[in-house]
């Protein structure tokens, strides 16, 4: 592994931000560490990069410990061979381009012509070769973020670190700036350590995604199991969009608080977990028929669930509809054109009818 933390413990006095945290990222694996604001995911990326000092467990790169508290090992961040973009860019505005992407390589006191010639070929990975005498003020916004970039990976490191780098672009540059982080990635092969709290980025990025909550890890897996299979409320409500429902077993079957009943997906794993659950639906998995349906081919299968229009959001591909049904305000994407008010008829599949547990 090119990356492996275990028990990974972080205090700031009395209060515990990161409690026991272990994962792995291997070479070549691009992982997200995704959650809210607070949830302990900065906090163990900067103890990863040495920036933050560990109160307990073990954190290996390529195999080397490189922070041990209880063995009292402590390697500093220029040891570990990684690279790392931040936030706030953190380049200097006094530097030209080149200057800033060669500064880690000048202060191991590296030979001038080598300096020279590393800064030059990530520039050309980046694409900023021509842009190498400017200042930073003479760049847009992502042109310093690949500038960043460019001195991140200048050092040939082992991993690379990203925290929240995108969140200072516009929406457009984002999206193209998360691509070229991600061809990027893959061309240098190595293990990337992403840290954000946008679902979007996380899920179109990752080979694999953590979801932390208040210092835990709530589920990890790959975009597609957290999207579709989420482990509790807390997940499923946090990566994208969902509606909940509420559920009651009705025998051998489960139903919503005004009685109507409810095929769902994951009813095994709700009777070995036992606790309160709750059915999520993704708004895109929800067909909206005008006025009353009769059920159609593989009816088994098929809920068909009668509701009102309620509030609509005009979002240019789609309207969102949050329609008033089974006791509850659900979201759905179509492309109908619906008056408030309006009866409709929802139907969803049953696999698409996931039970998630709620926290007591």
């Amino acid at each position: 592994m090119s990356i492996s933390v275990q028990n990974l413990v972080k205090k700031y006095g009395s209060l515990t931000v990161v409690h026991g945290v272990s994962f792995d990222v291997a070479k070549g694996e691009f992982l997200s560490l995704l959650g809210p604001s607070g949830c302990g995911k900065t906090t163990s990326l900067r103890c990863i990069a040495g920036l933050e000092e560990s109160n307990g467990g073990v954190i290996k790169i390529e195999d080397q410990i490189v922070s041990a508290p209880e063995q009292g090992i402590m390697t500093p961040p220029h040891e570990r061979q990684i690279g790392m973009v931040f936030q706030s860019y953190a380049i200097w505005p006094h530097m030209t381009v080149g200057q800033n992407v060669g500064f880690p390589l000048s202060i191991r006191k590296l030979p001038k012509a080598q300096v020279e010639k590393e800064v030059d070929e990530a520039l050309e990975i980046v694409g900023l070769r021509p842009l190498k005498d400017r200042h930073p003020s003479q760049l847009s916004g992502g042109q310093q973020q690949r500038v960043a970039l460019a001195r991140a990976i200048v050092g040939k490191p082992k991993v690379l670190l990203f925290d929240e780098p995108l969140s200072n672009l516009d929406a457009k540059l984002r999206e193209s700036t998360r691509s070229e982080i991600r061809r990027l990635q893959r061309e240098l092969d190595v293990a990337a350590v992403y840290v954000t709290h946008d679902q979007e980025e996380a899920l179109s990025m990752s080979d694999r995604v953590i979801v932390m909550n208040q210092g835990h890890i709530m589920q990890e897996g790959t975009p597609k199991d957290l999207y579709r299979k989420p482990a509790n409320r807390f997940v499923g409500d946090f990566v994208g969009r969902a509606s909940f429902i509420d559920v009651t077993r009705n025998g051998e079957s489960w139903a919503t608080q005004d009685g109507t009943p409810l095929k769902v997906a994951g009813a095994k794993m709700a009777e070995a977990t036992g606790g309160r659950h709750q059915a999520m639906l993704r708004p895109e998995a929800v067909e909206l028929v005008e006025g009353g349906a009769t059920p159609l081919a593989n009816g088994e299968e098929i809920n068909l669930v009668p509701g009102t229009i309620g509030e609509s959001h005009y979002l240019g591909a789609y309207t969102e509809y949050l329609v008033k049904a089974a006791g509850a305000s659900i979201k759905v994407h179509s492309l109908a054109d619906l008056a408030p008010g309006s009866p409709v008829t929802l139907r969803f599949n049953r696999l698409d009818t996931r039970l998630v547990a709620v926290p007591e």
